[in-house]
């Protein structure tokens, strides 16, 4: 398929598309949005070595690892322009889960029921560059307070250039 911006009046774009038989009878979508920078997928394998270095530097697992820094980096996950809370009873270790990273950011109570509040983090590999940036710098300064060889702030700055998130 094929296509191509015919035309552009204030927030209106004009799309002219060239369908070959295969896509004949096949439904189409098409998704126009702000363009994002894309970051490296070295990004997101770096920040994920330094934390297996913190994680067995604390001597913890490398979810919980991953897990705090995403809370004390990472990006909150918005929803209609809010901030994407979910409650969870407090019994619940959710630092120890990898299929959703969230940060607590508060208590409740219903019934005698006690739950704890968390703001959903947005995974590393959704991250934008700018995002990735801001999350390895973090990452690279705890590595360094433990005492983590880490690469160097010329290396990390090239690194950044060729990853696009400087």
């Amino acid at each position: 398929m094929v296509v191509k911006v015919v035309g552009i009046d204030g927030n209106r774009v004009t799309l002219e598309t060239e369908f070959t038989d295969v896509f004949n009878k096949a439904e189409v979508e098409i998704t126009v949005g702000e363009a994002k920078k894309k970051r490296s997928k070295d990004a997101n394998a770096y920040f994920h070595v330094l934390v297996g270095k913190i994680a067995d530097k604390l001597r913890i697992s490398k979810i919980h690892c991953k897990n705090i820094m995403l809370a004390r980096y990472g990006q909150d996950v918005f929803l209609d322009g809010k901030r994407f809370v979910i409650s969870v009873d407090s019994d619940i270790d959710m630092m120890e889960r990898e299929d959703i990273h969230c940060s607590a950011i508060g208590y409740g109570e219903v019934k005698g029921k006690k739950f704890t509040h968390y703001a959903v983090k947005k995974p590393s590999h959704e991250m934008t560059s700018y995002e990735m940036a801001k999350l390895i710098d973090g990452v690279v300064d705890e590595a360094k307070e433990l005492g983590i060889e880490t690469l160097s702030p010329a290396e990390i700055e090239r690194i950044k250039q060729r990853w696009n998130l400087s």
